[in-house]
């Protein structure tokens, strides 16, 4: 890993910290080391220039095992996931290197890199070869550009100035999107006793203004009882961005995170948007430098993740027009936001965080439940597709989507958390069936040579049998004791009764139990899978 600065960033800049992300830190082995730095549950209001709420997002859901939403301290976030590179012997990561050169040779890469110190002069160079390179280099990506794609979208000339201090003078914990016509405002409480303000500038207000403190001090005057009493650690002014690559590889190169998109910072999603791309990412490069997939499956990497991304970008751009409406607008918006919330099904909308898209894939490493064609998925079973009784479950497909993960237990482990027994590679499980006994002898061979991890899924009264009865499948079965109903709640309320997971706990295929061995074919081959001698399996 290289880096073009000398040291971390040690200044707050992303303040949200959503489920999915903490899931990755949990399979990457560093949630325990990062929980410090956050607190769950963070409730958003948003409010109206009288400081009346419009709306209040405060999700209570935890289908992927943790809070919807956290605040977190990124600077002491990035120092743990830094040090967690430590564990392993082959990484490194070199501070003072920025990429300057890049030469796709094909079967490798050529980076040609400046030596940089702390004060930015470049003491020499040198060049470093590598299998891909992945630049993750920030808004003004030297990567993007030399892949030549375009970066599409909006950058509005509306200016903010963001305050951090670390001596919260509110102490509130919850976080504030003041929608207030006279300067649209947000304020956030964070981990560590940090509050965070972002104020709306004017066109006339230039940025030297807006750095004296005597200016600061007259945004500040009417929140805290006494601004001049604030140990400011962070005072910047910065642009808001929607903007999206048309493509985020080229070659062996790729790019990730703020090189890829650009998104405003309304419901801080620029940091989750890059923890989605590496996520993504991380396993597809995994899998082929293994040499058990084709390069092709890289090509799944924009096809999955850039539709996301992009609407993301667009829900962050709405929430932020609503935030900066005139009065005339505003009072209207006032209106329509009190009318609406006497509805519960809108009150649910904006509390349970329904307006944010999730992540579903449609094309890439899916495989249609209905007619479990590989590599594309349709959302709902066209003219049934299935046995009509399965169908009846439900007709809305759960390929594509993430997997649940609720607490479970097993012969090992009591209370944990699905992903903590089913490892971070490939899954195929069955609910009420022992999966070994759904495969032939050459799917079972694919799944020894594949490391995928075979799990039954029953009821926690049935387990004991369970365990008993599957000791002597030819490949090992964990079996899962589903302790609180929600597993088998899932696949109540979907028409399948096996699934194979990605590595990334997407859902790659839902199948009934016969068509097991067809179903897991199909996924390997939506993944480019290379058999031992080379052929496409």
């Amino acid at each position: 890993m290289l880096e073009q600065r000398t040291e971390l960033i040690d200044y707050p800049r992303g303040v949200g910290l959503d489920d999915e992300s903490v899931r990755t830190l949990q399979t990457a082995g560093l949630w325990d080391a990062v929980r410090p730095y956050t607190v769950p549950h963070h409730v958003v209001r948003f409010v109206n220039g009288k400081g009346q709420v419009l709306a209040t997002n405060d999700p209570r859901t935890d289908e992927f095992g943790h809070p919807r939403k956290h605040g977190f301290v990124q600077p002491l976030v990035d120092r743990e996931l830094a040090a967690g590179l430590g564990r392993f012997e082959t990484s490194e990561l070199r501070f003072g290197h920025k990429v300057v050169g890049l030469d796709d040779g094909g079967d490798h890469v050529v980076a040609t890199v400046e030596l940089v110190d702390a004060a930015g002069a470049v003491t020499g160079t040198t060049t470093l070869t590598a299998s891909y390179v992945v630049g993750a280099e920030g808004g003004s990506s030297f990567t993007r550009k030399w892949m030549g794609v375009g970066f599409e979208g909006k950058s509005p000339s509306t200016r903010w100035l963001v305050v951090d201090v670390d001596n919260d003078p509110i102490g509130t914990p919850s976080v504030y999107l003041g929608a207030d016509p006279r300067r649209p405002y947000v304020s956030i409480g964070l981990p560590h006793g940090i509050r965070r303000w972002e104020f709306m500038l004017f066109d006339e207000e230039p940025t030297e203004l807006v750095e004296t403190a005597a200016f600061m001090h007259r945004l500040l005057a009417p929140h805290v009882p006494d601004p001049s009493a604030l140990n400011v650690i962070n005072q910047r002014v910065f642009t808001h961005h929607g903007r999206i690559a048309a493509g985020f590889r080229k070659g062996r190169v790729l790019i990730a995170g703020d090189a890829a998109h650009l998104m405003p910072v309304w419901l801080g999603q620029g940091w989750n948007s890059g923890i989605r791309d590496a996520t993504n990412l991380a396993w597809k490069l995994t899998a082929v430098l293994r040499g058990e997939c084709d390069d092709a499956l890289l090509d799944t990497y924009t096809a999955e993740r850039h539709k996301h991304a992009s609407d993301m970008i667009d829900v962050n751009m709405a929430a932020g027009a609503i935030m900066k409406c005139g009065p005339v607008k505003g009072w209207l918006r006032d209106r329509a936001a009190s009318a609406l919330n006497l509805a519960p099904s809108v009150k649910s909308y904006f509390s349970e965080l329904r307006f944010k898209p999730m992540p579903r894939y449609a094309t890439g490493v899916v495989v249609d439940q209905a007619t479990l064609e590989p590599g594309r998925s349709d959302v709902r079973f066209k003219d049934g597709g299935l046995h009509p009784f399965t169908d009846s479950a439900g007709a809305v497909s759960p390929v594509g989507l993430q997997f649940v993960q609720p607490r479970v237990n097993t012969a090992e482990h009591r209370d944990v958390l699905l992903d903590d027994v089913t490892g971070d590679w490939w899954t195929l499980a069955a609910w009420g069936n022992n999966p070994a006994r759904l495969l032939g002898p050459a799917e079972l061979e694919l799944v020894r040579g594949l490391g995928i991890s075979l799990v039954c899924f029953t009821p926690e009264t049935q387990r004991p049998w369970a365990e008993k009865q599957y000791a002597d499948s030819p490949v090992p079965v964990t079996v899962v004791g589903d302790v609180t109903g929600r597993l088998k709640n899932w696949f109540d309320t979907r028409a399948c009764g096996v699934v194979v997971l990605r590595p990334d706990r997407f859902v790659a295929a839902a199948c009934l139990a016969q068509q097991t061995p067809r179903a897991l074919r199909a996924v390997l081959r939506s993944a480019s899978y290379r058999s031992r001698e080379g052929a496409p399996a």
